[in-house]
């Protein structure tokens, strides 16, 4: 598996957003240090889900930022991805990895050392853990697991744990204290007034 990158930047697609926009203004602070994970809306096409992919990895790749699609993955094989990420929702983890293959980044959501283990046992690189705060970014989500519930997690499995759900960077202390070695946010980048500064301020507080 390459490097990967502290801080995943997941595309916010939501009507109103610019998601292009936002990941130029994060690659701008971050660059390699960035994982940018490409998510549509559930009502979007395959074509409009590569469309968005192909665009986000033309810019990814000049920085040596690393791209990921979530949930289709079919899609990160067609436009040529680093590897994909999937939810409780999407394929099973084993089955995500048939369909990447055995060098394909592979990601997968958890949020108990159970499912945790037996996502890393299937065939996962990583995992993105949470909610671990109340978030407006996704609906549906269980409760809040705080940071008890990522140390829990990251008590259990040997592989980079990647906290997720209302993160900001004041939150992102004492969840590197739980024992995450990154951190995944949507809206306090994209909707952040200044993007590149939010995504500098979020880096900061993850090497500090």
């Amino acid at each position: 598996m390459p490097s990967l990158g502290r801080l995943h930047l997941i595309t916010d697609t939501r009507p109103g957003q610019d998601p292009l926009t936002v990941v130029r203004a994060a690659l701008t602070a971050a660059r390699a240090d960035l994982v940018v994970q490409v998510r549509v809306e559930d009502s979007a096409t395959d074509r409009e889900a590569y469309d968005l992919a192909c665009r986000v990895l033309a810019l990814c790749t000049p920085c040596g930022a690393t791209c990921l699609v979530n949930d289709r993955l079919h899609v990160a094989l067609a436009v040529g991805a680093a590897g994909g990420h999937v939810g409780a929702d999407d394929l099973p983890v084993a089955a995500g990895r048939r369909v990447l293959g055995p060098t394909g980044v592979l990601g997968a959501t958890a949020r108990v050392p159970e499912t945790a283990i037996a996502a890393i046992a299937a065939g996962a690189d990583y995992l993105g853990v949470g909610p671990c705060h109340a978030t407006t970014t996704k609906t549906g989500l269980p409760d809040p697991i705080g940071p008890a519930g990522v140390r829990a997690v990251v008590d259990a499995v040997d592989v980079p744990v990647i906290a997720i759900g209302g993160v900001t960077a004041a939150r992102v202390p004492a969840l590197r204290d739980a024992g995450a070695y990154g951190v995944a946010v949507v809206g306090a980048v994209s909707a952040a007034a200044d993007p590149a500064q939010a995504t500098a301020e979020l880096l900061r507080a993850l090497t500090c």
